[in-house]
């Protein structure tokens, strides 16, 4: 990897971690850019999920404030994430490589899709607690939410994109609760998600540690930012910027 290249990457994971807090897709920032760098898909997307835990547990820790009195919370979804997140790790490994270059522009699209649509779930979402009243939610979110963060968790293990969306969707369906307190659960998650996969793929999987450390390097850095100042950035602004990448990795998948 070129001095360049190593730049770029480390760029990628500050973007990456500083996303990924805020709301979530920073996968769409380092993927392509490790792509672009000569990583095959497999090796890179593993890599990246490597990389981006301290990220996860950096971004975590900025929301630590939120998190209070929601111990039972995180303990009771963190559980049922981790045995998702491992499913989809092990999926990616059993998986042919044939199927993860086929899959993965695929996920990209709808990973990107959501992203682009997150306002009006999220105004929909608003509408419909304030139509059901203070009795409108399980205030533990019930089977439905455990059944939708055990399949987000999955999808997440195995590439992760707009993971973050998929879990403040459901948690901010399902739950009686202010958004910053979901999002202070949702990178909590996040880092259990992606270390559990994480130390699934450091026994099984082939990886670039330079690629991973400048990756954990940079999120841990962006994991920070986007607890203290990146929420004030217009969420138009991130949208456009992981649509842009996110376009660009779709192409490049589907022209390698």
């Amino acid at each position: 990897m070129s001095v360049w290249e190593s730049l770029a990457v480390f760029a990628a994971g500050i973007g990456a971690g500083t996303i990924n807090t805020i709301v979530g897709s920073g996968t769409l920032i380092t993927f392509p850019v490790l792509l672009a760098t000569g990583l095959p898909p497999v090796t890179a997307n593993v890599s990246n999920t490597l990389g981006l835990v301290p990220g996860s547990l950096s971004g975590a820790f900025g929301y630590r404030r939120e998190l209070r009195g929601q111990r039972a919370r995180v303990l009771r979804l963190g559980t049922v994430s981790a045995v998702g997140g491992l499913a989809g790790a092990v999926l990616l490994l059993t998986l042919p490589s044939e199927s993860f270059d086929t899959i993965v522009p695929v996920l990209i699209g709808l990973a990107l899709v959501l992203v682009v649509l997150q306002p009006r779930l999220a105004a929909a979402l608003r509408k419909r607690r304030e139509a059901a009243g203070a009795d409108g939610a399980d205030p533990d979110g019930g089977p439905a939410l455990a059944g939708g963060m055990l399949l987000a968790s999955a999808y997440g293990g195995y590439f992760g994109a707009a993971q973050g969306v998929l879990y403040l969707g459901l948690m901010g369906l399902l739950l009686r609760e202010d958004l910053q307190r979901i999002n202070a659960v949702k990178n909590v998650i996040a880092a259990i998600v992606n270390g559990i996969a994480a130390v699934f793929f450091l026994f099984v999987a082939e990886f670039d540690w330079t690629a991973v450390l400048l990756i954990a390097a940079g999120s841990t850095l962006g994991g920070q930012i986007g607890a203290k100042v990146g929420r004030r950035l217009p969420p138009a602004v991130l949208r456009g910027v992981i649509v842009a990448v996110g376009t660009v990795a779709i192409v490049q998948m589907l022209l390698r």
